[in-house]
């Protein structure tokens, strides 16, 4: 069999003009804006806790997930129907009004439905600005930009925790919402002024028709269903429990629904299932869920460890995280190596490979272990979930006509976004189960309401008396090697996963409907042939 750089189609190099290049840095400022969000509140997260008086801590960041997730698989089919701009704006305006709420927010409920409509808006800007860069640029081509996406979020995940500790630490973590709104604002100035794609014919009335009502009704219940089941699982109530098994199989099952629906009824489809029928885009799918739950676990609990064992402030411990900061580079040169090779299967399996070690290694982190060693170990992580989230979006796309780009990219941020509600809930409830059996009962007996509230008055663990102190800082190193193991089982099915995806030449066609005016569109007309499915497989890597 063929090397697949041997079977490529004929490279295109396509001029990138001034107004493609302000398109570009608009997108990358709104990409900026919603994963700075997303992970700037998990070091600010306790003080913003005790600060509330509240032990439901989880939603927080639980909130935002979910709410994110059920928009991501509508926000394609708006796209599609109303046009990338407008979609956009709307987003944009979601996730401003949400930021204005939860900055003013008196209470964790107010905090917590702020959370939810930001969510809705940073959902649709992560989606949206994949599908816009895969309007103008071909799969061949994109690695660069996937590289450049990836370094984009990569920097403001790394950012974000010490932006949040620094705000929590002045006591100012309201700011760490309001500074959104001037970004905002001038997202969504550029935007308006560069990103002047086509818009769709129709009234706003078939336009709403032809959007898949009750295919959203599905994943919307089914998503919430989960997520509550999951954040409610083990902390307010025992896993057997009626309040959690009822839930949790109520949303499996409309999940299930969700799909047989579109797979047999929907007339317009948000998930057509022929992003599902090859093994390829199937494996990049499953690839995407698992690395997503892994890496929001990371951000979430590594600080965890910092604060909770090494009496680490808020803004310390976001210092800390910068281990992680090798997510930037990492997924810049996997990028590029797929822009320059074509291939990207290697650069996958090597970051499957260095996230399960780097797990491996922070399952061995004792509570009187130097920091160097968890910044050290943070850094193999780091490098292989960068190397992975710029590149799964090659199997995925690799094997499907560039007409389905908004819908397939609109499902893959769906999953990314609902790992998240997994990898943050999955942690937290692990962490608590533990810690719930590792604290010294004299400890509980002070709060009542449960060990939520331990988590919450992490700020104030560095004044405990010595003894307690140290009791509660192996209480926390122990709940978080067994997050660290359940991490490893989650990864391992990713890697496994990775195993069947096929080494498929990236084709060189642009969807003309979307192209910026046809200045950018390729010299010919789409040839099927290019993407046809069986001509992809006869290229193996």
């Amino acid at each position: 069999m063929k090397p697949a750089d041997d079977s490529q189609p004929p490279a295109v190099v396509r001029k990138k003009g001034v107004v493609f290049w302000l398109i570009f840095l608009s997108i990358c400022v709104a990409l900026f804006l919603s994963a700075l969000e997303l992970t700037a509140v998990s070091t600010a997260l306790p003080t913003i806790a005790h600060d509330l008086h509240a032990s439901d801590f989880v939603w927080v960041g639980s909130a935002y997930a979910l709410s994110s997730t059920a928009f991501l698989p509508m926000s394609g089919g708006i796209a599609q129907m109303f046009g990338r701009r407008p979609a956009l704006l709307g987003a944009l305006a979601l996730f401003a009004l949400g930021s204005g709420i939860c900055g003013g927010a008196s209470s964790m409920t107010m905090l917590i439905a702020g959370r939810t409509v930001q969510g809705l808006g940073g959902g649709g800007i992560q989606s949206l600005s994949s599908i816009i860069v895969a309007d103008l640029v071909t799969l061949q081509e994109r690695g660069l930009y996937a590289g450049l996406f990836g370094l984009t979020w990569s920097i403001a995940g790394v950012i974000g925790p010490v932006v949040g500790g620094s705000l929590a630490n002045e006591g100012q973590w309201r700011w760490l919402f309001y500074l959104n709104l001037p970004i905002c604002g001038a997202a969504a100035i550029c935007t308006q002024l560069f990103l002047k794609l086509p818009t769709p014919p129709g009234t706003f009335s078939e336009k709403m028709k032809r959007l898949d009502w009750i295919g959203n009704t599905l994943i919307i219940g089914g998503t919430t269903a989960v997520t509550i089941a999951l954040t409610w699982g083990g902390v307010t109530a025992p896993w057997h429990s009626a309040q959690v098994l009822v839930p949790l199989i109520v949303g499996l099952v409309l999940l299930v629904l969700f799909m047989l629906w579109e797979a047999r009824w929907a007339s317009h489809p948000l998930v057509p299932i022929s992003l599902l029928s090859n093994r390829t885009s199937l494996s990049g799918y499953i690839q995407t869920f698992f690395i997503s739950v892994v890496a929001l676990a990371v951000v979430y609990y590594l600080p965890t460890y910092f604060q909770g064992c090494k009496d680490a402030s808020p803004i310390k411990s976001g210092v800390m995280l910068l281990g992680l900061a090798t997510l930037a580079p990492a997924a810049l040169l996997a990028g590029v190596i797929v822009n320059r090779s074509h291939r990207y299967r290697p650069q996958m399996w090597f970051g499957w490979c260095l996230v399960l070690l780097g797990l491996g290694l922070l399952t061995t982190l004792k509570a009187q272990d130097g920091v160097s060693r968890a910044i050290g170990f943070s850094v193999l992580v780091g490098v292989g979930i960068g190397s992975l989230y710029s590149t799964v979006i090659f199997p995925v796309q690799a094997p499907l006509p560039v007409s389905q780009n908004a819908r397939a990219l609109a499902f893959l941020q769906f999953l990314r976004s609902f790992a998240g509600v997994w990898g943050v809930t999955i942690g937290a409830t692990v962490l608590q189960n533990e810690l719930q059996q590792r604290v010294s009962p004299s400890f509980l007996e002070n709060f009542p309401q449960g060990v939520g509230i331990a988590y919450a008055i992490i700020p104030q663990i560095p004044s405990l008396p010595g003894p307690l102190k140290s009791d509660i800082h192996g209480a926390f190193a122990g709940s978080l090697q067994v997050v660290w193991q359940v991490l490893i089982g989650i990864a391992g099915i990713g890697f496994i996963s990775s195993l069947f995806m096929e080494g498929l030449p990236l084709h060189a066609a642009l969807d003309e409907e979307w192209t910026l005016g046809n200045q950018e569109a390729t010299e010919k007309k789409r040839d099927p042939e290019d993407v046809s499915l069986p001509e992809i497989r006869a290229a193996n890597l």
